[in-house]
This record gives structure tokens, sequence and C-alpha cells, in this order.
């Protein structure tokens, strides 16, 4: 899993509530197990029209925010159905930051767990982050995961609390299976002390 600990990057607005995994990955996409190539496939309901080309007015289809890598969503973003393809999709697409006032919990799991950070702001501060984010590529966020700060294109700052675990594991990039082989040579000692003690098995 990539590190994360500072991010500088265009964000998108998606002023929509309640966008469920559906909307985020469309359940045609869930056919394949890899994590590469599903950028394609991202919001793509909303990105595509019927006959396969660009739907102009949809925001990651407009060339100010074609290369986003921070999302500015409405509340309960990442909610319906536990798919772990649509964090793989955002992150595919480039998305390493998504934004709201609250995420789904599943979703926000997920995100974690695939080098992805979701940031929850109270609604006066996602209102700041919004108008921001609407201003194009010419103003970018900053997103500090040490200091958990984003700072906007006119200086101002909004703080953010991350459980300091995770937080840990983001900057670090280290995913369930990291964490596991950081023990390896304890468990492999633990293994050859069970072999022994235990030969039958």
């Amino acid at each position: 899993m990539d590190k994360f600990t500072t991010l500088t990057g265009v964000a998108a607005p998606l002023a929509i509530d309640n966008i469920d995994t559906d909307m985020i990955i469309p359940k045609q996409y869930l056919k394949t197990i890899k994590r590469t190539g599903l950028g394609a496939g991202l919001f793509a309901e909303m990105r595509y029209r019927e006959d396969g080309s660009e739907h102009p007015d949809f925001v990651l289809n407009k060339p100010a925010y074609r290369k986003a890598s921070i999302i500015v969503g409405g509340h309960n973003f990442g909610c319906g159905s536990s798919r772990e393809h649509a964090p793989w999709a955002l992150l595919d697409f480039g998305i390493r930051c998504v934004i709201a006032t609250d995420f789904a919990d599943i979703f926000y799991n997920n995100c974690f767990k695939n080098g992805i950070l979701p940031i929850k702001v109270a609604r006066e501060d996602h209102a700041k982050l919004m108008d921001d984010a609407e201003r194009g590529a010419n103003a970018t966020l900053t997103i500090d995961l040490h200091a958990q700060e984003i700072r906007g294109p006119d200086g101002g700052m909004v703080r953010f609390e991350i459980d300091a675990f995770r937080k840990q594991c983001l900057i670090e990039g280290l995913d369930h299976i990291d964490l596991t082989l950081v023990e390896a040579s304890a468990i492999e000692a633990h293994e050859k002390k069970a072999a022994a003690a235990h030969p039958w098995r």
C-alpha cells in the first residue's frame, strides 16, 4: 500500500448526499477481483451516456477535474452494499482522499485498508471546502496527515480527527497483510516452537 503523508491536489466537488457504492462502481464491474482497471468504471452511470460517450456535465469529465486526487462529497458517502471495489475504483482513478460530513461505516473502513484517507468534517467546514473545490484546477487543497490539517488555496485551514492507529498505518503504508508480515519472525519462531512441542501435528 502506498504511504500517505501529504497530498496536494485538485479537489472535485461532488455535492450529492447518499452516494452509494453502486453509484461509485456499478455492479457490472464487479466480475473482476483485480484492483486495477476499475477507474474506467468509476461513477460510470453518471460519467457516460448510453452510447458510451462522456457526459460533459459530470464533474470528473470537466477539464479542470480530470486529474482530481481529492473528492469533496456530500453526507453519508459510500452507503449501500459493502463492495471493496468502490475504494479500488477510486484509487485506480487517482483519488487518494474523500472529504464528507459522514461516511457509511463499511466504506469508511475499506478506504483505510486500501490507502485512501476518508476525512469527516463539520458541515460549516464542509461548505468552505466545497467552495474551494468549485473553483477548479486553479485552487488546490493540501491534506497534511501528520498535522491532521486541510489547507485551502487562500490560507484557510480545517483540522480533522482520525484514529491514531489508522493514521499510522496510512503514514507507513501498511495494510492488514503488511501488519501481519511485520511480525513474520515472531510468527515463524512460534510455529517452530509449536512444531517441536507437538511433532504429531
